[in-house]
């Protein structure tokens, strides 16, 4: 039965045209052939925005089919509709041409910003935290990650909801307040595993979603979770042992993935996942080297961590997807980065070294405790 609180899920079949702004290219953003393309074009604004092709992948991934998009100038945003009259003429134009059933923008709406716009377009408005937490709610699959998704539908939701008596409004807060007590319950659980897990030496996988995280988990840990060329397909933490030749443990965490504007919602709820990435020994930074924007994915990642860490921990950077570089691009990263790994982890290229790397780490920790 369908809740009135729950965030609507779009069908298979649902239309869209998507929203986002512009961004002029800094020439800092992509791989050295896309920085030499900005530098020899200063001020040139893409037609098609990099926010509004990792948007596109969201909607696709939630199920929609996009047929067109709209840019707007940077700039400040209309309190009213957020975009301007010409661009929401615009809107409407495309939207009709295209038999379009929601449009779906890039930024986050006030709630009178989605009930104007919905007035003024005739269609659902979503925004780019209600994708997300759709994709999340479609990917959830066990009793934590279901409560986690459901705590950030609410808690999102709720100053969103117009037409509902205070009775129905303590309702939801009511089944907040439950659901973080079932997480609390969820925490100590969690909590009581990773006190038996503190003796042995423990790293955490973090990246940027689809990064290849799960696939260079399979391959150190020698595991079989799954892996989809899709974003989010891992939200619980799962972790496995990675054995040395000597025999020697460590304990290996794939965590969920990171993504521009991570609505702060998910990232409060997922808390508990996430103390896997806070206490571990090691973090291992994956990152997809053959993704042109891999620097904002870098920064993106960068600033959960720095929210959730009560200090910085030992990360090693890992360029992944070395099979889809040639190799001028992985010299140019291993040049850049001189610190890192350009690896593959469906290949298995530069995996040696990597696990060689960990097992120093471990044995420094063994040796600064045996003190």
């Amino acid at each position: 039965m369908k809740r009135s609180h729950d965030i609507p899920r779009p069908p298979l079949t649902e239309r869209c045209v998507l929203v986002g702004r512009a961004e002029r290219s800094r020439g800092t953003t992509g791989s050295a052939a896309a920085a030499g393309r900005a530098a020899a074009h200063p001020h040139a604004a893409p037609t098609r925005p990099a926010s509004l092709e990792e948007l596109a992948r969201l909607a696709e991934t939630a199920g929609a089919r996009v047929r067109g998009t709209i840019v707007t100038r940077p700039g400040p945003a209309r309190p009213a509709t957020f975009i301007g009259k010409g661009k929401l003429e615009e809107l409407k134009q495309l939207a009709g041409e295209v038999n379009a059933d929601m449009v779906v923008f890039d930024d986050d709406l006030t709630p009178a910003q989605v009930r104007n716009l919905e007035k003024e377009v005739g269609l659902k408005i979503v925004d780019r935290s209600e994708l997300i937490l759709d994709i999340f709610a479609r990917r959830a699959r066990t009793r934590e990650s279901r409560l986690q998704v459901e705590l950030a539908q609410l808690e999102y939701t709720l100053p969103r909801l117009t037409g509902m008596c205070e009775t129905d409004r303590r309702i939801v807060r009511e089944r907040i307040a439950r659901l973080k007590r079932e997480l609390e319950g969820v925490e100590r659980e969690r909590e009581t595993q990773r006190a038996r897990r503190r003796r042995a030496f423990r790293v955490a996988l973090v990246g940027y979603t689809n990064a290849g995280k799960s696939t260079l988990f399979n391959a150190l840990t020698r595991s079989q979770v799954l892996v989809e060329d899709k974003l989010f397909a891992t939200l619980d933490a799962t972790t496995r042992q990675m054995v040395s030749p000597e025999r020697q443990l460590a304990l290996v965490t794939d965590t969920v993935g990171f993504i521009r504007k991570l609505p702060h919602h998910l990232v409060a709820s997922f808390h508990s996942t996430l103390v896997e990435a806070i206490e571990a020994d090691l973090l291992v930074h994956v990152v997809d080297g053959a993704d042109l924007h891999f620097r904002r994915q870098i920064a993106a990642v960068e600033e959960v961590l720095e929210s959730i860490l009560e200090r910085p921990r030992p990360t090693i950077m890992v360029f992944n997807k070395a099979d889809l570089l040639d190799g001028a691009e992985s010299a140019a990263l291993a040049a850049e980065f001189s610190d890192a790994f350009v690896v593959s982890a469906q290949g298995g290229e530069g995996l040696g070294e990597l696990r060689s790397t960990i097992w120093e780490q471990a044995a420094e920790r063994a040796a600064l405790h045996a003190t």
